[in-house]
């Protein structure tokens, strides 16, 4: 067990070098020809990369370690329950979670909500995310109880996903297109994937990666959906608040004659 750790560790410790080194070498022939920034500036950017470097390590080690194997322990115990309906809701359960918990989902939340001055919540966005998520996970597992293609749900998914976006608002869509990226972030990629590959060959007579993967495709697909479907919602709720008020300035205002409508 030991051996295997310090392989683990050996081998994210080799990946985080790779990424964080050509943007390092990047930054660093920036300075010299284009960004001269004062030498206490670059002290100041190294160390923080160094400590996401770290932070990077650590989190990728964590998710060698614990949470491939968690997440694939739980979708072999869930894939041998009989009851389908168990198996589905436990499945939109972890994705909620997951969702919720997601970093990238949160850093989009916060940037929405300062980029918008405040008019549209972080939260409402954490919200709109984990829920999609959430509905979109259940389906993907009841493919895996089912068996179904991947189609049936890709294909209609997109085609709403088309037509949300005629009616949504423009904002909305923005924000929709970009939740789409964050919520594929490490936790579902780590967690739920092999939470659905686990599932997968724990079921007699599915195959694995016929049906195990697939699963972040939906992932990607349910905040855009979602988010989408929040943005005509409160667009809705906003036009039918307002249409009192319009109608009010109608009526009071003054014909040619000068008198004001009935």
């Amino acid at each position: 067990m030991t051996g295997e750790w310090i392989a683990e560790i050996e081998g994210v410790a080799l990946s985080v070098l790779v990424a964080i080194a050509p943007l390092v070498v990047l930054f660093l022939v920036f300075q010299v020809f284009l960004l001269r920034l004062p030498r206490q500036k670059v002290a100041d950017i190294l160390k923080g990369t160094a400590i996401a470097a770290l932070g990077l390590f650590l989190f990728l080690a964590g998710i060698s370690i614990g949470f491939l194997p968690f997440g694939r322990a739980i979708g072999e115990a869930l894939g041998a329950l009989e009851d389908t309906r168990i198996f589905i809701f436990a499945g939109m359960l972890l994705g909620l979670v997951t969702a919720w918990g997601e970093p990238a989902v949160r850093i989009l939340a916060g940037q929405v909500e300062e980029a918008s001055s405040g008019s549209i919540r972080g939260s409402l966005v954490i919200h709109a995310v984990a829920v999609g998520v959430a509905l979109w996970v259940g389906l993907g597992m009841a493919r895996i109880a089912w068996g179904f293609p991947l189609l049936y749900l890709v294909v209609p998914g997109y085609l709403a996903v088309i037509g949300l976006m005629w009616f949504c608002d423009r904002d909305f869509l923005a924000i929709a297109v970009d939740a789409g990226g964050v919520a594929t972030g490490p936790l579902a990629n780590s967690f739920l994937l092999v939470l659905a590959l686990g599932a997968a060959e724990a079921m007699e007579g599915r195959d694995p990666v016929l049906q195990g993967f697939g699963f972040v495709a939906l992932i990607a697909l349910a905040p855009i959906t979602s988010v989408m479907a929040l943005g005509l919602v409160i667009q809705l709720r906003t036009r039918a608040r307002n249409r009192p008020v319009e109608e009010r300035a109608i009526e009071e205002c003054p014909t040619q004659d000068g008198s004001a409508r009935e």
